[in-house]
């Protein structure tokens, strides 16, 4: 659904009214359904667009098989991170996480299924969620953002079991390191940092823009993008984006892009989406061509 609009207001200022919307549209963020057919993405309005995969890519596809099945509100304020579990697509925005039933989505039926708040230092705090992370071994998910800590929840009863302090800034990104209870943080303060799950300690600390072949100081030192693969990672944002081997600290790869990046991911023969200042989802089904855009 779109925003409420008055019934009182013409049918062609409602068309300049959601014109303007969709031209200020940003998309924050993406999540694939279960089954791997639906994608959901969340924007600056609050709202969630879930766009059939498996439509738009058939050889039958047509200009509306790239609308929105469903759309709606979710949040009040941005959508900033989303992930799904096998049953539910959780979303996060200012202070708040919900849940939904991909099920109850996909028919439209889009009710909250709950909302958790991390124990914030004050009542009148209300930092964003940037980050969500799942943790299927402890059937947790760490939540992360504007109060420059990780707060690691349990899915099954719904309580905050833990918060993980040591950022200076606030958090734009976690990753997880599968085959270990260990999770890696990028934040602000320009730090990646890598808390072992067991302890809830900081283990390690890359100080990313101190190594003078990844320091791009007109860009600032913060980390917008992180991923890893067992004993590597690559993470970029102000830094330049690198390939690291993370049981010696050490910077490998320096990868030739002049803009910041805020996504990165370890790549594997899967579809590609990129999203950002636009209403559109761009799909790609190979590295170098741009198949086509999805759109609010």
């Amino acid at each position: 659904m779109e925003r409420a609009v008055p019934h009182a207001v013409p049918l062609g200022q409602m068309e300049v009214f959601q014109t303007l919307q969709r031209l200020h549209m940003t998309i924050f963020s993406q999540s694939v359904s279960p089954c791997g057919k639906f994608l959901a993405a969340g924007n600056n309005y609050g709202q969630i667009a879930v766009f059939s995969l498996s439509a738009a890519l058939s050889s039958e596809a047509k200009e509306e098989s790239k609308k929105p099945v469903v759309t709606f509100q979710a949040h009040d304020g941005p959508v900033y991170s989303m992930v799904s579990t096998d049953r539910h697509l959780l979303s996060a925005g200012d202070g708040e996480v919900k849940a939904w039933l991909w099920a109850e989505i996909l028919k439209k039926g889009c009710k909250e299924l709950w909302r958790r708040q991390p124990p914030y230092r004050t009542s009148l705090e209300v930092p964003e969620i940037n980050a969500l992370l799942l943790v299927p071994k402890e059937n947790s998910l760490i939540l992360a953002g504007g109060d420059c800590q990780l707060h690691a929840m349990d899915l099954e009863t719904g309580a905050f079991t833990r918060a993980l302090r040591g950022h200076t800034d606030y958090i734009h990104c976690l990753a997880l390191r599968e085959r270990s209870p260990e999770v890696l943080s990028g934040g602000e303060d320009g730090a990646v940092r890598l808390w072992d799950l067991r302890t809830a300690k900081e283990v390690q600390t890359i100080e990313v823009y101190k190594h003078e072949e990844c320091s791009r100081p007109h860009n600032g030192r913060w980390i917008g993008c992180l991923a890893t693969d067992s004993d590597w990672m690559v993470c970029g944002g102000g830094p330049a984006l690198t390939l690291w081997h993370l049981r010696s600290s050490t910077p490998t790869t320096i990868f030739p892009m002049r803009a910041p990046q805020k996504h990165v991911t370890f790549y594997q023969d899967l579809v590609l989406t990129a999203a950002g200042n636009s209403c559109r989802v761009d799909v790609f089904t190979n590295l170098g061509y741009r198949a086509f855009s999805l759109s609010f």
